[in-house]
């Protein structure tokens, strides 16, 4: 049987939306865009008319907000992390575990961040139907966003040549193997990606077979893989805990990307896929206020909590039941809490990260 199985990683404080996403209570838990929906909750609709089942990975401090979030996912599909161990002991514990729930079936796993927004529904599920399909030629596969703008907040992927037969392979049309991954570059690097044509942006979405995730594991990250094996062998028994406790802290740190994504494109096993549609990570309140909708005047709440005049390209979260007043400032960021206060510029937005490093620094981790 062939399987597909969505994996979201629900981790992080997300803190460059501080203060209203927090460790505590993150961004993938918040309404951000005005949908009515979370972004967690966007992420599992978007991906349930594609898959056969989710599993969510996260640490045990979220795990009552999923489940209310998400009520229809099953209690032993929210794998709870002890500790975060960054996305690739997420991503692979998830796989291990469904090789050990499902030993007769070829397992497809995609692993979507928990926090992003996608535009574009026909063309996120034809770019995730292309990756599966490629994913099942044993490539570990990538979705690649169109890069419209040479953006320094985002790595990048350089596409290489079309996949061998991948045009006969129907669904999977359009794959290319992937020469390399680029971490954020500066400025003028990321206009010189944009003008060769041959850079997308790096989403972090991958699509791969589970048992070829685990075996690319067990020979670049043996010690990781390992201890994965030994704890997704005992994660549906009362020895969860137990082997939990023993091998979770000894897991190596690191990133999927580092652990795997990059080296096997080394080797020539990575395959991008188009991503046609519209994609943000939510990186920071610059980017939220384009994300907005029509109408929203740059207002992420009540408004009528706020009163905007001649502020154009600003955003104001009202939050602390007062009224907000933003006159004559353009650009403006201003979220009010119950207990603190932001004002910054867009220009400043990707400086509140060090903001939460400095509170918890200075003793002031309970604003974290």
């Amino acid at each position: 049987m062939e399987t597909f199985y969505a994996v979201i990683p629900a981790g992080g404080a997300g803190t460059r939306l501080w203060p209203l996403s927090r460790a505590g209570h993150p961004k993938f838990l918040h309404d951000l865009t005005g949908t009515g929906r979370t972004l967690i909750q966007a992420t599992a609709d978007r991906l349930a008319p594609l898959v056969d089942g989710t599993l969510v990975v996260t640490g045990a401090g979220h795990a009552d907000a999923i489940r209310a979030q998400l009520p229809g996912l099953p209690a032993a599909d929210v794998l709870l992390e002890p500790g975060p161990r960054d996305s690739m002991a997420a991503i692979g514990l998830a796989a291990a575990v469904l090789l050990r729930r499902h030993p007769d079936e070829d397992v497809v796993l995609g692993s979507f961040a928990a926090d992003h927004v996608i535009d574009g529904k026909e063309s996120f599920d034809r770019a995730v139907r292309a990756a599966v399909a490629a994913a099942r030629e044993d490539f570990v596969v990538t979705i690649g966003i169109t890069a419209d703008h040479p953006s320094t907040a985002f790595g990048y992927i350089e596409v290489g040549e079309p996949l061998d037969g991948a045009g006969a392979a129907g669904e999977a049309d359009g794959a290319r193997h992937v020469v390399a991954f680029a971490e954020k570059p500066d400025a003028a690097t990321a206009a010189r990606y944009l003008a060769t044509g041959s850079y997308r942006w790096n989403a972090g979405m991958f699509v791969v077979r589970a048992t070829v995730l685990l075996e690319h594991l067990r020979r670049l990250q043996p010690t990781l893989a390992d201890g994965l094996t030994r704890i997704a062998a005992d994660w549906d028994s009362d020895r969860r805990d137990e082997t939990l406790a023993r091998h979770w802290p000894a897991l190596t740190r690191i990133a999927i990307d580092h652990a795997i994504a990059e080296p096997v494109a080394a080797a020539g096993g990575v395959a991008v896929v188009p991503g046609d549609f519209g994609w943000d990570d939510v990186g920071d309140w610059a980017s939220l206020a384009d994300l907005l909708p029509t109408g929203a005047d740059g207002v992420l709440g009540s408004a009528a909590e706020v009163v905007v005049r001649d502020a154009p390209g600003s955003i104001v979260v009202p939050g602390a039941g007062r009224t907000v007043v933003l006159l004559g400032i353009d650009g403006a960021v201003v979220v009010d809490t119950p207990d603190a206060l932001l004002v910054t510029t867009r220009e400043h937005a990707q400086r509140v990260k060090d903001i939460v490093g400095l509170l918890k620094e200075s003793g002031r981790g309970d604003l974290t």
